[in-house]
């Protein structure tokens, strides 16, 4: 075992060389050479990249824990399911592609896994039962994924190119018979307000359901 080589320390520089790379370029044998170590020398602590993607989402997913243990939980399931995906989303934006990491990843801390039963009793104690909690669970995660990887994926897109997007190129690109199209292309938002509209969507789909 490589002097010096800790767990932590591979995961903080995994998490530099995503935000400088991006994840495509994340792989053991460049984070060997980003610390000065021959690739077995991190074999001891991550096998390959899919351990190293688990050990990066339970990292994060440690933070999520510790950001959800601080707010007030006394206004329902609603609100601790938003505060949920609002702490998740902010977490993922802190890093280059933030969100892709979390496809298939499992765990590596069996607290951070435990760290769910609490939500879990809630949203029992709320009226769901407990598939319906898990699947609550799990869709609004699954919406923050998909919602951030489209986020960042647009942001890095328009940072290349400027015009990739542009709503007047579209018109013109569209031609006649596509004003519906167009005009809900011009009503588009990004950012928070189109997080938290199409999140209240999901949050309205589960009330229904609960009721």
């Amino acid at each position: 075992m490589a002097k010096g080589i800790t767990r932590e320390r591979i995961v903080a520089a995994a998490f530099e060389l995503l935000n400088e790379k991006g994840m495509d370029a994340l792989t053991v044998r460049a984070l060997a050479s980003r610390l000065g170590v021959g690739a077995p020398a991190l074999y001891w602590h991550v096998r390959n990249k899919q351990e190293l993607l688990d050990e990066m989402s339970t990292s994060v997913m440690r933070r999520v824990i510790e950001a959800l243990e601080k707010i007030d939980h006394g206004a329902g399931w609603r609100a601790d399911l938003a505060a949920y995906a609002r702490v998740l989303r902010s977490e993922y934006l802190l890093y280059r592609d933030g969100a892709r990491i979390f496809s298939g990843t499992r765990y590596s801390d069996a607290e951070v896994v435990r760290a769910k039963e609490h939500w879990l009793g809630r949203l029992t104690a709320a009226g769901f039962s407990l598939a319906a909690a898990d699947d609550a669970i799990d869709l609004v995660g699954a919406f923050v994924v998909g919602f951030v990887i489209e986020e960042q994926e647009r942001s890095q897109s328009a940072g290349a190119d400027p015009a990739r997007y542009s709503l007047a190129g579209r018109d013109a690109w569209l031609g006649e018979g596509a004003d519906l199209v167009k005009a809900a292309g011009h009503l588009r938002d990004d950012g928070d307000r189109r997080f938290d509209r199409q999140l209240g969507v999901l949050l309205d789909g589960l009330a229904a359901q609960l009721r």
